[in-house]
């Protein structure tokens, strides 16, 4: 993360951990169904993928005529994406970088999807990475967001993400989207307790 190296942040321990151990519990087929539902409706364009993991929404949105840009911190996760799409014949791009600096990526893209990424960051670090996508991002394009949410009888965070407030979410990214919706609900992690979580479509002004 910014201003920390890779072995003095917990998120990425805890991910390298599981990703060595095989200990993934959304290694999923297919992506989430907010994105299945939203995508198809779109004219295929450019997209992101930030936290792409072993790649599941990058390789279905390649197979849809989308170019890809796939980023992941995580060494193993990046090489197994990789593998995935090669066997499928899914041209994506993928970068073994951080997603709070997007400084290396050049726009225009018409789609970005973050599955997990945000609820591991800051406030600090969350303004910086909405800067980053507002320059990439065109007018108009979509990001599609999810995130695990604090509230006020939230269980304390063991080993697992952060979390975000709902109203540092809007907060943040409302200086350069708009909401079109949210839905909230409850996420279950086979390790851990259910948290509260949400999705949140955006679109670029």
């Amino acid at each position: 993360m910014i201003g920390a190296t890779m072995s003095d942040d917990p998120t990425y321990t805890r991910m390298v951990e599981r990703y060595r151990s095989g200990n993934v519990p959304w290694d999923q087929p297919l992506p989430p169904p907010e994105i299945l539902e939203v995508v198809p409706k779109l004219d295929p364009g450019r997209a992101l993928d930030l936290g792409c993991g072993y790649g599941r929404s990058s390789i279905y949105l390649a197979l849809n005529d989308w170019y890809v840009d796939a980023i992941d911190f995580i060494p193993e996760a990046i090489k197994e994406a990789r593998k995935r799409a090669d066997e499928v014949g899914a041209e994506v791009r993928f970068h073994l970088h951080e997603v709070d600096d997007l400084s290396f990526l050049k726009g225009e893209y018409d789609l970005a999807i973050d599955v997990g990424c945000s609820h591991n960051m800051t406030v600090p670090q969350l303004i910086h990475y909405s800067n980053d996508l507002s320059k990439l991002l065109r007018d108009g394009a979509i990001f599609l967001l999810y995130a695990r949410l604090c509230i006020d009888n939230s269980e304390p965070v063991q080993d697992g993400p952060k979390g975000l407030r709902e109203e540092t979410i809007n907060d943040v990214y409302r200086q350069y989207f708009d909401l079109n919706w949210k839905r909230l609900g409850e996420t279950i992690v086979e390790d851990q307790s259910p948290w509260p979580s949400g999705w949140f479509k955006f679109q670029r002004r």
